[in-house]
């Protein structure tokens, strides 16, 4: 395939001087699946930060575009994927505005990159017909050349663009072909004069338009006379109101004539210009070869837990090497700075609040990467939208709607942007519903919990002597999630949200070699995310923490004050090492002061001590009542807590080797051991119920506008969560289990 841009040599002198000016600002539109995220990784790079559009929830993707040297950086904003602009959506009426200039803080794009997929023309190009009519510079990226190459298509890239009236540059993301000719495309568009459309209605339509048009323009007459609601303002209205009523009196479906057209011109372009094979007849059939066992009634479902078996499995075995290099690295940083700095609050507040507890946290980051990987990985190789439509019948079944699959599963990664990601789900009922089951998934602040459980007491456990017991739990916290979510979805569907889910229009996109350029992506801006956390909102709340198990600090102890004298009355140089080895062989804190004593006496003592009768019933004592406290705040930090208890308390040494060892080695009043299999399976329970979020719970309260539902999410998921802890302990201890 050629490429339309004839030469660099069409920038004029002037145009280079005037596009130096400022940056450009790019908006990047295009179908799902059209390979618009690979072209804007192939384009970006690691230059690129993610945010939210300001006043809503709808993830804002930009990043820096390396237009030319001599000239400046573009901005590049990724859009929402949509196949059209007439918005249904959140995200596409986002999109929208972003197109048109209307959301704050974001200039109007100076230039539109529609990425249009060579494998699937005409449904691409409905899209453009629209965006062509928005009077903006506009240039054509024709991705997936390559597939389209394999099927033996040919796509006359000068025909395509003198069809459309702009350029058209064929561009293969992960060989970064084209990539240079779409940056020249783009400064060159962004200095001639705006496309207009190549297609029309017929003359009673476009002599209603034109008087409509004003100061609008065609693209506002077009959305207005042909949109589902109503002009805003009255006399606009009035004129729309009569012109409709001229065109019905002619034409009873007039209404459709705008999607005829278009459809019309996109077969008549698309035919011209498309040679070779059938489009698309070798890669469908591929696909549907593959599909006929992936999408199986009886083997598609079992395939389905096959692959959520093995990334568990892999997850866990994949990660015991980095993680005990973390664990290890922290351990030894800790033991640095008490040899380098003199004891007191100081050195306790760096070690056991910000080491130990951004550290407790952060050895669990191994397992994420391995978590985005293999959620990335079946994301770009198409195997997830066939797990939606396998779960498309269950979720029917209990009333929801077929796109709530897209939205839990996401929740599976952060519940966060899975609730966000509802906003597709037109029907108010449909999406509130959704939204309040989403937290049920088990999601990646959920997994350092899991995993803490799983290494202290079923690590070690095979089933059959080759299966890890410890996957199977996690795969089965998973489910316990997913079954609750469908008995709560189906009750809140049939009662206080009863609305018959509309059907599940989804498409399925072609099996793929994943991009593992776009996989590394997703992975590091994901767990950077999850750094981010540790470093701010993780190390805010560790700090808390260890200011609440420190102060007020504890009287001394008889017996301490006795060693104490004894050990200040040692000679020489040895004299401060002898008082430090008296007090931590007795376990007391620098001063003399029991460190159990000094905790059960802090303000976090007290506060755990006041729930105890409370989560008693559930397995729990007052050290576990600390961290369930604190991981309201983020559901991870219950581990970073526990490495502040267990640090600082009497069941923790100043040299012990990890939290997995104090946690087994955690003892009650009684002598008894603190943590069982049973609580930590009690823990693991309760924490797959229970809504500890409060960044979930905000997010709920911006998305549905009312405090109402958030405060409903959090009373009745603790209830279920109470409930079903109890049950798993008290249960188990009839049974004698332990």
């Amino acid at each position: 395939m050629s490429t339309t841009l004839e030469s660099p040599s069409r920038l004029s002198e002037q145009a280079t001087v005037e596009s130096a000016a400022r940056p450009l600002t790019v908006a990047l539109a295009g179908n799902p699946n059209a390979g618009k995220t690979s072209l804007f990784n192939a384009l970006t790079g690691l230059r690129q930060k993610v945010a939210n559009y300001p006043g809503v929830t709808v993830e804002r993707k930009e990043g820096v575009w390396p237009l030319a040297p001599e000239l400046p950086h573009a901005r590049l904003i990724d859009l929402p994927g949509l196949y059209s602009l007439d918005a249904a959506s959140i995200d596409e009426q986002i999109a929208r505005d972003v197109l048109t200039g209307k959301v704050a803080g974001t200039p109007a794009p100076d230039v539109i990159v529609a990425a249009v997929d060579a494998t699937n023309l005409e449904r691409n190009l409905y899209l453009v017909t629209q965006l062509l009519e928005m009077g903006r510079p506009l240039v054509i990226a024709l991705t997936m050349v390559d597939l389209a190459e394999g099927d033996g298509l040919e796509i006359d890239e000068k025909k395509l663009s003198d069809a459309l009236g702009v350029p058209v540059v064929a561009v293969v993301a992960r060989q970064r072909r084209g990539i240079e000719e779409l940056a020249r495309a783009v400064v060159v568009a962004a200095e001639e004069p705006a496309p207009g459309t190549n297609w029309c209605l017929s003359a009673r339509a476009e002599e209603e338009i034109t008087n409509l048009s004003g100061a609008g323009g065609r693209e506002t007459a077009l959305r207005d006379l042909y949109a589902d609601e109503w002009p805003s303002e009255e006399k606009r209205r009035e004129a729309v109101r009569q012109a409709r009523e001229r065109l019905s009196q002619g034409n009873p479906r007039w209404w459709q004539e705008p999607l005829t057209a278009r459809y019309g011109w996109i077969e008549e372009v698309a035919t011209g210009v498309v040679r070779g094979a059938k489009q698309g007849r070798q890669r469908t059939s591929a696909t549907e070869r593959i599909d006929a066992l992936v999408t199986h009634k009886f083997f598609g479902p079992i395939i389905l837990l096959l692959v959520m078996l093995l990334v568990f499995q892999t997850i866990f075995s994949w990660a015991t090497l980095p993680m005990d290099l973390i664990d290890k690295s922290f351990g030894a940083l800790a033991d640095t700075l008490r040899g380098r700095m003199p004891a007191g609050l100081l050195t306790d507040l760096l070690a056991d609040g910000v080491i130990a507890g951004v550290g407790g946290v952060l050895v669990f980051l191994p397992q994420i990467l391995l978590l985005f990987f293999f959620i990335s990985l079946l994301e770009d190789s198409g195997y997830m939208a066939r797990a939606a439509f396998l779960m498309d019948r269950l979720m029917r079944g209990v009333g929801l709607h077929g796109k709530a699959f897209m939205p839990l599963l996401s929740s599976f990664a952060c519940a966060i942007p899975g609730i966000m990601a509802t906003r597709t789900i037109e029907n108010p009922k449909d999406r509130l519903a959704t939204i309040m089951i989403a937290p049920f998934m088990s999601c990646s602040a959920r997994l350092p919990v899991y995993t803490l459980m799983i290494a202290a007491f079923f690590s070690e456990r095979k089933l059959f002597g080759f299966i890890s017991v410890g996957a199977l739990i996690i795969l089965s916290m998973y489910l316990l999630g997913i079954v609750v979510a469908i008995i709560v979805g189906w009750i809140l569907k049939h009662t206080i949200l009863k609305a018959p889910p509309p059907p599940l229009v989804l498409e399925l996109p072609p099996y793929r070699v994943p991009n593992f350029v776009n996989v590394a992506q997703q992975m590091r801006s994901r767990s950077w995310l999850f750094v981010k956390r540790a470093g701010t909102v993780i190390l805010a709340i560790s700090i808390l923490l260890w200011a609440l198990a420190t102060f007020p600090r504890a009287t001394t102890s008889p017996q301490a004050g006795a060693d104490q004298t004894i050990a200040q009355s040692a000679q020489g140089n040895g004299a401060e090492a002898s008082t430090q080895a008296v007090q931590q062989g007795n376990g007391e804190a620098p001063g003399g002061v029991d460190k159990g004593e000094q905790v059960r006496q802090s303000f976090a003592g007290q506060l755990g001590r006041l729930i105890e009768p409370a989560i008693a019933p559930l397995g729990f004592d007052w050290k576990m009542g600390i961290g369930l406290i604190a991981s309201f705040a983020a559901r991870e930090t219950l581990v970073s807590t526990l490495s502040i208890v267990y640090n600082v308390g009497a069941d923790g040494k100043e040299d012990s080797p990890s939290l997995i060892e104090a946690v087994r080695d955690a003892k009650r009043p009684d002598g008894t051991p603190a943590w069982t299999p049973l609580v930590a399976v009690s823990m693991m329970v309760f924490f797959v119920l229970a809504c500890q979020c409060m960044s979930t719970l905000a997010v709920v309260r911006r998305e549905t506008n009312s405090w109402r539902w958030p405060i409903f999410m959090l009373g009745y998921m603790f209830v279920l969560a109470y409930v079903a802890s109890f049950l798993t302990y008290q249960g188990g201890r009839l049974l004698g289990l332990s």
